[in-house]
């Protein structure tokens, strides 16, 4: 049987207030277009208040100040961070192994498991690693060799985790997460390529979530470090000895590359590059695509290929789209010249 709430009831969940009948009772969460009689929907500008007329919403999440609406409203501080408790409250179970260890998994002697994990089928955890209390591990997850896991942290499918590692607690690694693999370094002798140890190690902090396909390599020697609270998305790669600080976002496919230094709440967004060897300050933000070759210090917004001030970078793409009308008067120029050349060579 589907879950259903009162209005009145989501509402204390948010610390809002509702406006218009209370004892509605919602069954979903959707979009403005999608939403029915028992769905609430959400909208954080009043640019949008529009959309609400032809909505069928049962009701809706809005900012406190927001004008009237078709249908009842809670009105709240944060609609964006009101609909995530909205959205916890209709959230399915999710899937966990069975308390205890399957017995397809692998687990060393030597091994040590805290209380009430969740180790599921064909896990592999190596010599001396230490599982912490409620830590879930699902199908397939391998974790090597003397790799120190905190409290409450949940490793999705086909995770690896090197050996030599330390997550903290709550981390929460996605399926096919790699921690530890091998820094890409080679020093090039004699028509070769020969492969540079990496003997270091990575060091995870407390509250870090990592997307699926995200790598993390381990240090040449040291650590490559990821400081707490930092959120990573689906496929990006994080070189040897990386120090990225706390609370940072990093978007799908970005590349950091060795050495780089990311200071507290740095945002990178998707498909980024950034260089070796460089050093970005606290709070800096860099738009898609960006291709960041040198440092930047706190608070800098920075775009482009190379990456420069943000402002900077807009006004340099407002002239190159000026440059079909510029060509037009410089090719208008180069003709007006010959003419009077032409004139002057024959008087």
């Amino acid at each position: 049987m589907s879950k259903s709430y009162t209005l009145a009831e989501l509402a204390k969940d948010v610390g809002g207030v509702v406006r218009g009948d209370a004892t509605v009772r919602i069954r979903r969460v959707c979009g403005i277009e999608e939403a029915g009689p028992e769905d609430i929907t959400w909208i954080a500008h009043e640019k949008y208040a529009s959309r609400l007329r032809t909505s069928r919403a049962g009701a809706v999440v809005v900012d406190r100040h927001f004008g009237e609406t078709p249908m009842p409203a809670i009105l709240c501080d944060d609609p964006s961070f009101a609909m995530t408790k909205v959205l916890a409250r209709f959230a399915p179970p999710i899937p966990q192994p069975a308390p205890g260890v399957h017995p397809t998994a692998v687990v060393a002697e030597s091994a040590q498991l805290g209380h009430d994990v969740r180790i599921g089928p064909h896990v592999v955890i190596g010599e001396r690693a230490r599982i912490g209390d409620r830590c879930v591990l699902h199908a397939g997850v391998f974790v090597g060799d003397d790799t120190k896991l905190g409290a409450d942290c949940v490793l999705w499918p086909g995770v690896v985790i090197r050996e030599g590692c330390t997550l903290g607690q709550r981390v929460i690694l996605h399926p096919n997460v790699t921690v530890g693999g091998d820094g890409f370094g080679y020093h090039f002798r004699d028509g070769v390529h020969h492969k540079i140890p990496q003997i270091g190690t990575v060091e995870i902090g407390d509250d870090v979530e990592v997307g699926s396909g995200s790598c993390i390599d381990r240090a040449k020697f040291g650590a490559t470090r990821i400081g707490p609270g930092t959120k990573i998305d689906n496929l990006v790669q994080i070189a040897h000895n990386v120090e990225i600080g706390p609370g940072c976002i990093l978007v799908a496919q970005c590349g950091i590359a060795g050495s780089t230094r990311l200071g507290r709440l740095v945002v990178l967004g998707g498909k980024i590059g950034v260089r070796d060897h460089i050093s970005l300050g606290d709070g800096l933000r860099a738009g898609a695509c960006s291709c960041i070759s040198k440092d930047f210090p706190a608070g800098a917004v920075v775009n482009g290929i190379p990456a420069v001030d943000n402002q900077q970078y807009l006004r340099e793409q407002a002239a190159v789209r000026r440059l079909p009308e510029w060509s037009a008067v410089l090719k208008d120029l180069v003709k007006r010249i010959e003419r009077l050349e032409s004139a002057a060579d024959n008087p």
